[in-house]
């Protein structure tokens, strides 16, 4: 069995879970140094208003890809309980007829991203003036989609596994190839925003096949063609798990699309200090992913070898160091925002002033709000690890009608302000579903408290 494989059932549950994210963690960092560094080239190189163009499309690329990684993450549900049941050959066909469900959503999801790529952006009311760079940089991204969901699931497999390291390492790898042909085709070729997706695409391709390789290397992974033949029964029992995921995802961002529609009505200026921040939310929720990502498996294993008691355990040690962290994170925001926003916002100075306040009042807006954030992430996945993918998806909805009611209705009294706190009631909302569903779950395990 490869070294970096390792059960979770055993040890100190804050010793695993924070062992497990650190890696996680590391590794969204660098997947965040090559988005922000995609942002301050443009925002640098190519100007406010290619910096406009790239926020006009981030919801419908965020979208996509977490439709993508909802199936992916669905998916690693099943793997991680077979592997803490220790049921190998289950666990050889759960990956093979995950493979073969993934290149099908794949080629679904190429099509009707290009099909419907424009009429979105219409629709979200982008600006004339920046509608053809955000239409270029989204028919890029999403011919990448294969790309996408290839990276996500060989990541997926190898997170159910316990291996947060692997990932890292794909990440490292992909950071420094998106950065560098990030200089090359934006600053040296000159091909704008394009040149920016298509950075971001091959550092994609770079690291699924990192995650590839090293999968091939776990002998209890060596699948063979049965492995891969569709089994009704099991297909059906993924499809449950991933496409609430998925859908979850999606919702939540057609409520960021909505934003979007709202903060396009407030002009170029505004839309650009609104992005440099939202580039920003990346950083901001990095270990709260990473928890979350932690908190899956975590629980899918215990679930799996029927320790309940060392999911109960978990989420005590889980909530306690991510509110810790997003405690330290948003004193860091506090404190440097300036300067980090400052990275990204250049041109005429007057401008560049009012981009900038902007940005930075967002920021500190989201900094303060935090921990819901936090909390949001660590007991939805949670709950997605004992396999309820339903309620978490229903928290994504309550998300949804936070987010747009907040941003259609508070500008009207306070005006751009509003805005700002569409974030911090979606993630409110979502919390007070999640909370109650862990707490209702639980019970049912009541009486079968193993260690």
């Amino acid at each position: 069995m490869a070294s970096n494989i390792k059960s979770m059932t055993t040890g100190k549950p804050i010793k695993l879970i924070f062992a497990f994210a650190l890696p996680l963690m590391i590794g969204n960092v660098f997947q965040q140094l090559y988005t922000v560094v995609d942002t301050m080239v443009v925002g640098q190189v190519l100007g406010v208003k290619a910096l406009a163009a790239l926020g006009a499309s981030d919801w419908l690329n965020w979208m996509m890809l977490g439709i993508i990684q909802g199936f992916a993450q669905g998916f690693s549900i099943l793997m991680a309980q077979e592997f803490g049941a220790g049921n190998i050959q289950r666990l050889k066909k759960v990956v093979g007829n995950a493979v073969v469900l993934s290149a099908i959503s794949a080629a679904l999801l190429l099509v009707a991203g290009e099909l419907a790529v424009l009429p979105v952006l219409r629709l979200l009311q982008t600006p004339s003036d920046i509608i053809g760079q955000s239409l270029l940089y989204l028919r890029i991204m999403f011919a990448g989609i294969p790309v996408v969901m290839a990276y996500n699931l060989f990541a997926s497999v190898l997170r159910a596994l316990g291996d947060g390291k692997t990932p890292l390492h794909a990440m490292i790898v992909a950071a420094v190839v998106n950065i560098a042909l990030d200089l090359v085709f934006v600053m040296v070729c000159g091909w704008g925003i394009a040149g920016a997706a298509a950075a971001t695409v091959i550092a994609q391709f770079v690291s699924s096949v990192y995650c590839y390789v090293h999968i091939r290397k776990i002998e209890i992974l060596t699948l063979c063609k049965e492995d891969f033949l569709l089994e009704g029964e099991l297909d059906q029992k993924l499809v449950f798990l991933g496409l609430p995921m998925a859908f979850q995802n999606a919702i939540i961002s057609v409520g960021g699309m909505i934003v979007q529609s709202v903060v396009n009505g407030f002009g170029v200026v505004f839309i650009a200090g609104f992005t440099a921040t939202n580039k920003l939310y990346g950083v901001l929720e990095v270990a709260a992913t990473s928890y979350g990502y932690a908190m899956i498996t975590y629980v899918g294993q215990n679930l799996g070898a029927g320790h309940i008691g060392r999911i109960r355990k978990g989420m005590k040690a889980a909530l306690g160091i991510a509110l810790l962290t997003a405690a330290f994170i948003a004193i860091c925001m506090l404190v440097f925002g300036h300067l980090i926003l400052g990275c990204f916002i250049s041109g005429d100075p007057a401008e560049t002033e009012r981009t900038m306040e902007i940005a930075y009042h967002y920021l500190a807006i989201m900094s303060v709000f935090l921990p819901i954030l936090y909390i949001l992430h660590v007991i939805r996945s949670a709950l997605q690890g004992m396999g309820d993918t339903v309620l978490p998806m229903a928290s994504g909805v309550a998300e949804f009608v936070m987010r747009t009611g907040t941003a259609i209705l508070l500008p009207l009294f306070i005006g751009e302000e509003g805005i700002f706190y569409a974030e911090i009631l979606a993630w409110a909302g979502a919390d007070a579903i999640l909370v109650c569903s862990y707490f209702i779950r639980m019970r049912k395990y009541r009486g079968t408290e193993q260690v």
